[in-house]
This record gives structure tokens, sequence and C-alpha cells, in this order.
């Protein structure tokens, strides 16, 4: 049955994937041969499965920049809402725009009806902020609103009705009459020049941002640029008058096609994709919005997964480290809080060879380089403390912040430093649009409420997934997967359709048992064949079976249903049961697959068998 009956494989949460098996894996025309050279300077690096798409950014090979998309982005998403609630009190109003949360829009974020010379452009936020919400909005109202940030814990996202539809080039802004040029342009000429350009092609009732990526593009280029987004927003206005709220009547682009658009730049050493498809569709929009980077983009078509290849995982793994070592022998200290995050620098073992002064400044320097990477890597956002180690000299304090404040221009968001304090504290407030990296990837521990992080059980399921990517090539026709009841819930999925693909696309039968034994992320997985695994695992269950099972409820976040587990581990997934939560009941089987099964409590009067 197992390869090494012996020492069958466990994983502890810590596996890697390969995203697609072998056999979908053609040669291309434009497929590159892979081995192993010296990383280039920049690279971007695409992994894609069915559930999770995962793109990393490495800098002469090491991890700057990390995303992944699970689930339908709504940051930049437009929406027809309903207003809910007006808050006089807050000068804000809460929308109903279809989420599972009422979003929150303040008085400031919202464009006066009529606008004239003087305003919306020439009026300061501070001016915004003095209306009257009262005067601009009421209950049961219709408004047309763009989220600006997601949802974050218990709070709902944040919106606003000044429209932003970005492009390759520009921002262009509907009803709002200004236009910007990025402040990251920093060459006084080229930022005039874009200026003149800026109001010449401006259409009538709109603003217009001209985004860093202007710098030395054409007016052909921008006015391209322009037509696109007024076709876009022709398209958003139809939709709105043909909708009912609430309701989306836009929606962001893919974290891929974002990235084409806003990160694979001109000093992109190359873009490597480990789809077929996906490269296609990549290849087919950079062709549109950034020709240049056609020859840049690459299949990777080996066996290995994409992000083992170049070195990722490992890096990975310490994505939600609390301690983070320094190459000297120091090391930070990352709390990520609800209101800020704490960056604690220590020297750690690093003793210097001179004098005490030497050794402070030579740690908060080398500390100044990986907490830019932290910020960049976990996408912190909100107010940022960073506690350097104290230093006595100005000239010290001087450098260190030079070195942070040059270090910042690499990040894209928007960000502002103060100064170094005399205790060695800097400040910073960097553009926060939702969750973290570290926040997306993981939960609050149920034990410790918050205290620490784990691997979320979605998180938990996909490291097991990888795993049978992995060992795809083993003899055999089947698995058997033992790991925690969570886990078997997010990996069998919705209606078991998760595992029902999986089973499709590896051409493997798949058998998933909870192990009440096993940790949180502990898992097994056992090589064998279908006929080996049916005597062992299915013996007993069949169509109207009656087996015993503990009745629970599922154990997945914004899911009512309940779950029956038999004392082999196999989950029953009920059709009633609410009233037999936390007892032992008998079911009655209905349909029956390798990994899960549908059944009905019998209800016969008898009183219930507590469970604990």
């Amino acid at each position: 049955m197992a390869t090494n009956a012996k020492s069958p494989q466990k994983g502890r949460g810590k596996q890697t994937s390969s995203p697609r098996s072998t056999s979908n894996r053609g040669s291309r025309t434009r497929a590159k041969n892979f081995s192993s050279t010296a990383s280039p300077r920049i690279d971007i690096v695409v992994s894609v499965s069915n559930r999770e798409t995962r793109i990393a950014q490495l800098e002469n090979g090491v991890l700057t920049e990390y995303r992944s998309e699970r689930e339908e982005r709504i940051v930049g998403s437009i929406y027809k809402g309903i207003v809910q609630n007006v808050l006089p009190g807050m000068d804000a109003a809460f929308i109903d725009i279809g989420l599972e949360r009422n979003a929150f829009l303040h008085v400031g974020d919202i464009l006066p009806d009529e606008p004239s010379d003087n305003s919306p452009a020439s009026m300061k936020r501070s001016e915004l902020r003095r209306r009257r919400i009262k005067e601009l909005i009421k209950s049961g109202q219709q408004l047309i609103v763009q989220v600006t940030k997601g949802t974050r814990g218990q709070k709902g996202a944040r919106v606003t009705t000044r429209i932003a539809l970005p492009g390759r080039y520009v921002v262009l802004m509907p009803e709002v009459q200004q236009v910007g040029v990025s402040r990251k342009i920093e060459d006084r000429s080229e930022r005039d020049r874009l200026k003149r350009i800026g109001d010449r092609i401006v259409p009538p009732g709109f603003g217009l941002i001209l985004r860093t990526e202007c710098e030395g593009r054409t007016e052909a280029e921008l006015r391209a640029d322009i037509a696109f987004l007024q076709r876009q927003w022709s398209t958003v206005q139809v939709a709105a008058k043909h909708s009912s709220a609430p309701a989306c009547i836009h929606k962001d682009q893919t974290l891929l096609y974002r990235t084409v658009r806003d990160i694979a730049s001109g000093d992109i050493s190359r873009l490597v994709v480990d789809d077929p498809e996906e490269y296609e569709k990549v290849y087919s929009v950079a062709s549109q919005v950034a020709p240049s980077l056609c020859n840049k983009i690459e299949l990777f078509d080996l066996d290995e997964p994409i992000f083992d290849h170049f070195r990722i995982e490992g890096q990975l793994e310490k994505l939600m480290a609390h301690r983070v070592p320094l190459g000297s022998g120091g090391y930070l200290i990352i709390d990520e809080m609800e209101a800020l995050t704490a960056i604690d620098i220590n020297t750690g073992k690093h003793v210097g060879q001179t004098q005490l002064s030497d050794t402070i400044l030579k740690t908060n320097l080398e500390a100044c380089d990986e907490v830019l990477r932290q910020l960049r890597l976990r996408d912190m956002g909100g107010i940022i403390v960073v506690d350097f180690i104290d230093m006595e000299a100005a000239s010290d304090r001087k450098t260190v912040l030079d070195r942070f404040t040059e270090g910042l221009g690499k990040d894209r968001a928007r960000t502002r430093v103060g100064k170094i304090s005399s205790l060695g504290l800097i400040e910073v407030t960097r553009k926060r649009t939702g969750e973290s990296v570290t926040e997306s990837v993981s939960e609050t521990c149920p034990l410790c409420l918050g205290v620490g992080k784990i691997p979320s059980k979605e998180t938990i399921s996909l490291m097991i997934e990888r795993d049978m990517w992995r060992r795809i090539q083993e003899p055999g026709n089947a698995w058997h997967i033992a790991c925690h009841p969570a886990a078997v819930e997010a990996l069998i999925g919705a209606d078991g359709e998760n595992v029902e693909m999986l089973e499709h696309e590896m051409r493997r039968g798949i058998y998933i048992r909870a192990d009440m034994d096993m940790e949180y992320d502990e898992y097994e997985i056992i090589s064998g064949t279908i006929e080996e695994f049916d005597r062992e695992l299915m013996s007993g269950y069949r169509r109207q079976q009656v087996v015993a099972c503990n009745v629970r409820r599922s154990a997945l976040e914004n899911s009512n249903r309940m779950i029956g587990w038999t004392d082999s581990g196999f989950f029953v997934e009920l059709i009633d049961g609410e009233d037999s939560v936390g007892h032992r009941h008998e079911v009655v089987l209905g349909d029956i697959r390798r990994s899960f099964g549908v059944g009905r409590v019998i209800h016969n009067g008898t009183p219930a068998i507590r469970t604990h």
C-alpha cells in the first residue's frame, strides 16, 4: 500500500507545490531552457494553480515582494450601492454594496453633485471634511462607489465616489477636473513636459493623473491609454444603468494582469510563468499594454515546481516569522498589530571588532535594508515604528535616516517618513489597501487568540496539495491523505469540488481521512492503489448504510453546514443536524465518494449520547 510502510512521508505545514501535472506541460515556441545560472537582477516568478495564483519578485535571487490571490479581489472594483445609514456624528455613511459587511463612506470622499470651477479639483481635503454629510446624501439613495480599502478584521470595505480607472500610463478620473503628475517623477523638466501634455489631452469632464510609467512616453501613447479607459468607463455607465443595487458593475483586473500593468516595467529582466494558458494570456496582455515586455516573458516547463527552482519556498517559510535574523548576527522582532506595526532591532550575537558605536551603526545600517525588504515583502501598511538601537552621535543618526529614506524610493506604495528621534525611533506611514501578506495567509489562532499566528486551514490544505503534486511520479494510482479535521474540510472543499478536481487533474483516486490525534499542521500522504484503499478504507460505507457519527459544526469560516465524523475519520456532510451538534447519532448515508459522503441524522426519539 505505502511505498515505505515503515516511514511514510509526513509534512508539518512546510511543503512546496507543483502547480500542474507534468502531462499538462508541453513544449511551447517561446519556452526557455532553464538551467542553474546566476540569478538576473530582477525576476517576476508566477505560480498558477486552480485555487491560487502566487507571484514573487526576486532581486538578485532575494525575495523582495510576494502576492497571492485566492479569491475575487474587491479593491478597485466599482459598485452600485444603497445608502443604509447616515451618521452625522461621524461625518460618514454605511453603504450596502452587496458584501457581507456594509462599506464605509466618509464625507471627504464624496464628490459634490454639481462640480464648479472651484470644485472639487481646487477644494482641499480639509474643506471637503467641513461639509455636512446630511446635506450630501440620504438613506435609501443609490450611489456609484469604488472600493479603496478592502475588508480587514471586523471592518468593512472603505469606498469613495471619486472613481479612478488606472491604466498603463495614466489614471482617468470621471467628474474630477484636474491634471496631476506622479510625485515619483522628480525631474522638473520632465514633470513640466508631462503636465503640458496632460493639459492638452485630458478629456472634457475628466481628471488625469500621469503615473510614474509616463516618464519618457509620447503623447500618442498617452492618448491611446486614455481612449482605452474612456471605453471602460462607458461600459461601467451602461452596467450601472441596467443593474439593480446593490451590484458590482466593474471588477478590478486579476493579480496577474495588474502585475503586467504595474510591476513589469523596463527594468524587469524576465517574467516567468509556469502555466501554458496563463502564459498565453500574459503575452497577449503585454503585447497591448507593454510590448517591450513580450521578449522577457518565458514559459517554465520543467518538472520541478517553479517556486522550488527559484528557491522561493524556503524564503516564504520565514514570511510569518516573528524574529528575522540579520547576516551579522543581529535580528529584527516584528509585531503586526491592528493599529500599527512595531519593528525592534537588536545586536544579538554581533559584538563588533572596534568600538560599541561602530557595532551599533553597522547593525542599524544592515537592519535598514532588511526592514525595507520586509515592508515590501509583507506589504505592511498603516503606521510603522522602527526602533533602531540608540545612537549617541547625530552624524550616525543622519546616516541611518538617509539610508532608510533612500531605500523607501524603491517602494511603489505611498510612504512618508519622519525624522529619527533621539531614542532611535523612525515613524513611517505606508498606504494600506487591504490585508498585509501575513494576514492574508494566516488566521487568528484559536488557542492564543491573536498573540501568535498559525497557517490558515486553507493554507494547510494548499500545502498538502502542493506536496501531492511533488510526488505525482510515485508508483500507484491512489493516495491516502491523513490530516487534521479542519484541513480535511478545506481540502475536500464545498460539495467536494476541490478533491474531485484534484482527482481529475492528477488522474488518481484520493482518499482523505481525519486523524484526530494529528496536530493542526501535520499530515501524511501514502501512495497505493485504488483496490487496496477501497478494501481498507471504504468497507462499511455504502448507500443506505447506517453509521455512528460525532456531529460537529463546520470548522470553516462563513459555513453553516453540519459535519458528521465517523470513528475512522470519514467526512459526512449532513443534510440536517442543527439540533444534534455535540452529540453522537446514527446517520444514514446517501451519496458516497472516496473522501466524503452525504447523510441524514436518524431521529428516533431516544436521547442522544453526549460526546466530549
